[in-house]
């Protein structure tokens, strides 16, 4: 089986290259930020297109078989497959997506729109995540296009629109599952290619991002007996909520297992309040922030556990810790109460890669082979619609390296050798 590495041989720099230049041109009209900024991912599609069509059997110059799937207008996803002999053997390379986060030049040194390079660095928005990882596996599309390398799986590369914002669902691989059109990559190992670092990531954290709302009584501070303070309403609450959630949520013994950084968390990230005088008690505060919640805990199950913290501490809000011989947060004379609502914004699962698969398996043997060893690890950050893939019952692993573009391509011609 040594042979698939030597026929495909090593990245072909200058047209890695050449492609990604292309492609990172297009950064500006990709950057996903709806309502304002909504990526035409068929710029990066086109480029793709331009390199792969000529071994396809869309102009009959070679097996590639290419399906330009879009919902919305201009904004395309692309499924390369290239057959192999054995019916039901596949393995695929999903996750590679051709939306980008924004990028202000004005905080860049160099152009973020266009692609530079600085010595051995490939510098523009996207390099990393994920246009860079569209580029390589592109020519190692177009490798298998060109030698016609015989293998007995079936190789897929699905190119994805929308990842980095899910505020319009039904563009991407959401899209692409419901429609069945993924069905077939359930029969071998897929690989989650938008990952950053050159070991596995075997464990991604699910995310709440939540906003608790304190209402009081707006008065003059030099008469604190006569107001509500949401300040302080807001700290005293926001402690105790955490106090709950960390007893109900306690770090898991999988954690270790899996090699998680932290454990779950809720915190705060951000607080706003009406702009007022410094001597005004304000009448309301926000207070906002997410959970990341590790994949051994329901991310349901911690939304209701927060929303109960806030029924709670409503229904007995005189017993919640005060500061100092004036503050309250009940005006009996006046009949007022303070209050706290929660509210939620799109949550996101976690996922715990299966350690007992094909897929990663061979992922480690591969990274070993060409890193020279492997240690795979788990972070709370979130990776969007992987947990729903692999729910769906797909084998999902997950690899990427970043900027290490020769890595990744040596270990995906690896893992070809000990799969197909």
């Amino acid at each position: 089986m040594a042979d698939i590495e030597q026929v495909l041989g090593d990245l072909n720099k200058d047209s890695f290259v050449s492609l990604l230049t292309n492609i990172i041109g297009e950064s500006r009209y990709v950057q996903n930020n709806p309502p304002e900024l909504i990526p035409e991912e068929d710029r990066v599609v086109t480029h793709v297109l331009n390199s792969l069509l000529p071994y396809s059997t869309t102009t009959g110059g070679g097996p590639l078989i290419v399906n330009h799937v879009s919902y919305f207008p201009k904004r395309g996803n692309l499924i390369v497959e290239y057959p192999g002999t054995e019916q039901g053997k596949i393995l695929s390379f999903v996750g590679m997506h051709m939306d980008v986060v924004t990028a202000n030049p004005s905080d860049w040194e160099f152009d973020p729109f266009s692609l530079s390079i600085d010595g051995e660095k490939l510098r523009g928005r996207g390099t990393t995540d994920c246009l860079g990882h569209v580029a390589l596996v592109t020519e190692l599309m177009k490798k298998l296009g060109e030698t016609k390398l015989e293998l007995k799986s079936t190789v897929v590369a699905v190119f994805i629109a929308s990842e980095e914002n899910s505020s319009i669902t039904g563009v991407g691989v959401d899209a692409l599952v419901k429609d069945g059109l993924l069905n077939k990559l359930k029969g071998g190992p897929l690989f989650w290619i938008d990952t950053a670092d050159k070991q596995p990531c075997i464990g991604t954290g699910g995310m709440i991002p939540w906003k608790l709302h304190f209402t009081g009584k707006l008065f003059h501070s030099g008469l604190p007996h006569k107001a509500i303070n949401p300040l302080e309403l807001g700290m005293e609450a926001l402690k105790e909520i955490q106090s709950r959630f960390y007893r109900d949520f306690p770090p898991h013994e999988e954690e270790q297992v899996y090699g998680f950084a932290t454990p779950s968390t809720m915190k705060p990230t951000q607080w706003s309040y009406p702009e007022g005088g410094i001597n005004q008690i304000p009448a309301e505060c926000t207070i906002s922030g997410d959970v990341r919640l590790t994949p051994f805990y329901s991310v349901i199950d911690a939304m209701k556990k927060l929303q109960e913290y806030v029924d709670e501490i409503n229904e007995n809000i005189e017993k919640l810790d005060t500061r100092g011989p004036v503050s309250k947060y009940v005006l009996p004379e006046e009949n007022l109460r303070g209050s706290l609502t929660v509210t939620f914004n799109k949550a996101s699962s976690g996922v715990a890669c299966d350690l007992k698969s094909r897929g990663f398996e061979v992922l480690c043997k591969a990274t070993e082979k060409v890193v020279g060893h492997v240690k795979p690890y788990s972070i709370t950050g979130t990776l969007p619609l992987i947990r729903e893939l692999k729910d769906e019952g797909f084998d999902v692993q997950t690899a990427g390296y970043g900027m290490m573009q020769l890595l990744l391509f040596g270990i995906l011609l690896f893992i070809f050798n000990l799969i197909v």
